[in-house]
């Protein structure tokens, strides 16, 4: 089963989610709305991050992931 990581720094106001190793990293891409593309060295993406992010300080950060058919 794959495993998602995802990081929500408050104070930076960033989400950061990782699709695989944070060290399989090699270079990152802005796709100017905001968020940055985390990529592998042959290019696939394997993380990102949502900058300007925030959550209302009462609030949980609820998350539902879901499976499509390859």
């Amino acid at each position: 089963m794959a495993e998602v990581k995802m990081f929500y720094d408050r104070e930076g106001q960033t989400l950061t989610v990782w699709f695989t190793e944070r060290s399989n990293e090699y270079v990152c891409e802005e796709t100017g709305e905001e968020v940055v593309l985390m990529k592998d060295s042959t290019g696939r993406v394997v993380g990102f991050e949502k900058l300007n992010f925030s959550v209302a300080q009462s609030d949980s950060l609820h998350v539902a992931l879901e499976t499509v058919p390859a």
